[in-house]
């Protein structure tokens, strides 16, 4: 017994996409590794990992390379949501330093078909170009970079959140909307028609389950303001859970 927990790898995941889940259940099971969840925060939308998973920043890339070698870590999963570019390229960094074998979980973004009426843009401080005043604008984009996205912007923004609070005194543009997901077509429908939105803006995460507000502006005939994914480091690349589980296959 000691002699296979000797040989156990100890596979480092860094989590926040929704892939991360299916990787860490399937990694579970096996006995020839040990996988180590990592979560800047506590997840609000689902539950814990089914791995012993740490919280919070790391302390910068030297405090990611401190970790790293503290805990024998073998290999890196990142699994972190597409827009949490800051953390994936310092992974690849670290990794690039340590000689850690890396692998990034990047799902393919969304493309416009038939009936779309997209827009692409760089990043939020773009969006306001595209829209005019008065227009009710709903978002999915977050509250870190809110203030990005509505400054200098005379529409009227109603953002999704998970839980209930109010928003800065200072964006009195700005009214929360309260909802957690996965939603189907038809709830986006309804808020959309509830709150009356003239457009859509959204970053382009890619997956299944959040494309339901896509379709629903697609069959309203909505224009949609779509943010691009900020550059990615150059790493080896898979876009699914089976990818990232033939990757550790192959280690």
């Amino acid at each position: 017994m000691e002699q296979a927990s000797q040989q156990q790898r100890h596979i480092l995941l860094l989590a926040g996409a929704g892939e991360a889940r299916g990787i860490a259940a399937v990694l579970a099971r096996r006995d020839d590794c040990r996988v180590t969840g990592s979560f800047l925060y506590p997840p609000r939308s689902f539950g814990p990992l089914p791995v012993p998973t740490r919280y919070g920043r790391f302390g910068g890339e030297d405090g990611m390379a401190r970790y790293l070698t503290a805990e024998r870590v073998d290999a890196v999963i990142d699994a972190t949501h597409p827009f949490a570019h800051q953390i994936s390229a310092s992974a690849a960094r670290v990794c690039a330093r340590l000689a850690i074998p890396l692998v990034q979980v990047l799902r393919p973004p969304w493309r416009p078909g038939e009936g779309d009426r997209w827009t692409q843009v760089a990043d939020e401080r773009a969006v306001a170009a595209h829209l005019r005043p008065g227009q009710r604008v709903f978002t999915t984009t977050g509250r870190a970079t809110l203030e990005h996205l509505v400054a200098r912007c005379s529409a009227r923004f109603f953002v999704r959140q998970l839980e209930e609070r109010r928003p800065p005194e200072a964006l009195g543009n700005v009214r929360y909307v309260t909802g957690n997901g996965p939603f189907s077509v038809e709830e986006e429908r309804e808020t959309l028609n509830a709150l009356e939105i003239d457009v859509l803006v959204v970053k382009n995460s890619g997956g299944a389950a959040s494309q339901t507000k896509l379709i629903a502006a697609r069959t309203l005939g909505l224009p949609v303001i779509l943010i691009a994914r900020p550059p990615q480091p150059d790493v080896p690349r898979v876009e699914t859970e089976a990818g990232a589980l033939n990757w550790v296959e192959g280690l």
